[in-house]
């Protein structure tokens, strides 16, 4: 999928580009900087980063990944945090950005990044993820890379308990089956559809492009064009309640529109009743649910690829 969420050591994932939180100057420190120059080879690694130089803070390099399983390290170097008056959030934006930019111009299919500057340099992880998620999903909305965030620990991944802190709790009372701003007539043609004719009709009152929707959904192209071109496609739950999310569905859409594939939203079982959640109160910002996803253990949207 486009956008994933793994608890790993960096230096162990594999992608074209591995992007490491790089120390300024040709050397290395502690934290992911330490452990990629390790994984790497310290020395062939330090032979060509010195060839590079300094790298001002926002900015990014290529070097050669070497015995990482990976064609590149693209090095970035954050913001140290001081209070957030000293541009440390511009600075953590530009990182991104500029590694996206590398990423592409070398033709990657796939990148995996770090939690920039929240080791060592002391970034707030949640601000951090935040950024991340604003940054990323811009991006994704015009490419089809595979962009990949590792988390190191645990303690490395924080999402604040107030955001949804009561998901296990969460149960929404049966929805009715009609909308009530439908006309009869409306809901007779709605009953008559097909899965596929249903899809196809959201997708037409949407007013979103084909890539709006898949991008937005977190599913590659190959995925979407096959769901789309095949009417016989077995679609998977959770791939239909990704492109409920896309579509920015009420409730009552989805569960009709999971309803013709031989879907439910169950009250009991928790991914369903995260993507009620998530529908109820306006979430529709992919990124940020599979991030909530993840945070509580469940499945992320785009994960089945059916």
């Amino acid at each position: 999928m486009p956008f994933n969420i793994i608890r790993n050591d960096i230096t162990k994932v594999k992608a074209d580009a591995i992007v490491n939180t790089a120390n300024p100057y040709p050397t290395f420190g502690r934290g992911t900087d330490e452990r990629i120059y390790k994984a790497a080879g310290a020395e062939e690694l330090l032979k060509e980063r010195v060839k590079i130089g300094m790298i001002p803070r926002g900015k990014a390099a290529v070097t050669s990944a070497f015995n990482l399983n990976a064609r590149y390290i693209i090095h970035t170097v954050g913001p140290v945090w001081v209070d957030g008056s000293e541009h440390e959030v511009e600075i953590l934006q530009s990182c991104l950005k500029e590694s996206l930019r590398l990423a592409t111009e070398l033709n990657c299919e796939s990148i995996a990044f770090p939690l920039i500057s929240t080791g060592v340099y002391g970034f707030p992880k949640e601000l951090a993820i935040k950024i991340f998620t604003n940054v990323i999903y811009d991006f994704l909305m015009t490419s089809d890379m595979q962009v990949i965030l590792v988390v190191y620990d645990d303690e490395s991944f924080i999402i604040s308990s107030k955001v949804f802190a009561n998901v296990e709790d969460y149960i929404e009372p049966e929805g009715i089956l009609l909308n009530t701003a439908e006309s009869f007539e409306e809901a007779i043609k709605v009953n008559e559809m097909t899965f596929h004719e249903y899809l196809w009709e959201l997708i037409i009152k949407s007013g979103m492009t084909n890539p709006e929707i898949y991008h937005r959904a977190n599913i590659t192209k190959q995925h979407f064009s096959k769901m789309m071109s095949n009417k016989d496609y077995n679609t998977s739950k959770n791939t239909i309640c990704a492109l409920g999310i896309a579509l920015e569905l009420d409730i009552d859409t989805l569960e009709r529109l999971l309803d013709k594939a031989g879907y439910s939203l169950s009250d009991s079982k928790q991914f369903d009743l995260a993507v009620r959640y998530f529908v109820n109160n306006g979430m529709y910002n992919i990124m940020e649910d599979n991030l909530i996803l993840f945070s509580n253990g469940l499945e992320l949207f785009g994960t089945i690829t059916a």
